[in-house]
């Protein structure tokens, strides 16, 4: 796939015009977004990725076409495991409702800049160590196990990173609107707003180890591995209002999303040995007769897996939200100085 530097350069550039964009028409002023505008705004940005996957179908051929898509898939996945965690941080520190954009937004930036920044390293690595895909591939497998059986019973706001942070810095106890630091009798404090930001912002670094693997495992083409998780990203903050609590009725997407990340684990695997280099494995000769995984049946196997885990979830929480409203509903106060914002 040839990329030009002035491809990248467009590229980022409207990337970056687009959360501009977001930040100035819909974040700045704080409020809670209507049903009808996350649904307008997620349709969107959903239909944009479709459409660039297409094209990129259209220009480049059908099988990067489907890297892309099967990239894309397995990105959106993970983000909308990502919220999950997002829901539990700005529960825990009991972020006002119509200030919750700015952090979800904030987040998915830090995510991005991350992201890109693992994309580069994960390029270098595969184009000049052919054996990172041993790596790749085990550390798949093991987030597999992790996330198959790990769940997301612990709050990010009390793990002993936030402990840490709270030990250095000075935080006041209570909101001020939705400002990250305050001046109080002469003293300069951290709200609970910028606590929050960088408990997301650690937990994008900790999403970030199995999403840049996974989708490395589905294409060597840095730019499709940009562009999935850019387009991922994109909408996801509308998609956190849209969804609410239905977060909390996907039962199943922790072991819909341990499948995926096992089978490209193997899928980077046997990858691996069809290219092997390393002396002690086969005597540094390619292992020719394992197979390699089409994608197709990646693309094939990753949209099925997604449809089954969120029909059996949906199926399993019939009849109510459950929890999740619940849940959900903590965090929906009005806006008032003397709101919380200690974990709880």
């Amino acid at each position: 796939m040839q990329v030009t530097p002035l491809i990248w350069i467009i590229t980022i550039a409207v990337t970056i015009l687009f959360f501009v964009y977001e930040f100035f028409a819909h974040v700045r002023k704080p409020h809670e977004p209507s049903i009808g505008e996350s649904a307008r705004w997620s349709a969107f940005y959903i239909g944009l990725a479709l459409v660039f996957g297409v094209g990129i179908g259209t220009v480049s051929g059908w099988t990067f076409g489907g890297e892309y898509f099967a990239g894309y898939l397995t990105e959106k996945a993970l983000s909308v495991d990502n919220l999950f965690v997002f829901l539990i941080v700005m529960t825990g520190f009991a972020v006002p409702k119509k200030y919750q954009q700015k952090v979800l937004m904030v987040g998915i930036i830090i995510a991005l800049i991350l992201r890109g920044g693992f994309i580069a390293i994960g390029a270098t690595l595969i184009e000049n160590f052919s054996w990172v895909f041993y790596i790749f591939g085990a550390l798949l497998l093991f987030l597999a196990y992790k996330q198959a059986f790990g769940g997301h019973d612990a709050n990010p706001a009390d793990g002993k990173f936030m402990k840490l942070v709270r030990r250095v810095l000075p935080v006041t106890p209570e909101y001020h609107r939705d400002r990250l630091t305050v001046n109080l009798d002469g003293k300069r404090y951290v709200t609970p707003m910028l606590l929050t930001i960088i408990a997301i912002g650690f937990v994008d670094l900790v999403f970030a180890v199995d999403s840049i693997p996974a989708i490395y495992g589905l294409t060597s083409e840095a730019y499709i591995v940009f562009t999935a998780n850019a387009f991922a990203l994109m909408g996801l903050r509308q998609l956190f209002f849209l969804i609410g609590g239905l977060l909390e009725r996907l039962v199943y997407l922790a072991q819909g999303l341990a499948v995926i990340l096992a089978f490209i684990g193997v899928k980077l695997l046997f990858h691996a040995l069809h290219v092997n280099e390393l002396p002690f494995i086969n005597g540094g000769q390619p292992l020719l007769w394992v197979p390699e995984i089409p994608i197709w049946l990646s693309l094939l196997f990753i949209f099925a897996t997604i449809l089954v885990a969120t029909v059996a979830s949906l199926a399993k929480t019939r009849g109510g939200l459950g929890g999740g409203g619940a849940a959900h509903g903590e965090v929906t106060q009005e806006d008032t100085d003397s709101t919380a914002g200690t974990p709880r």
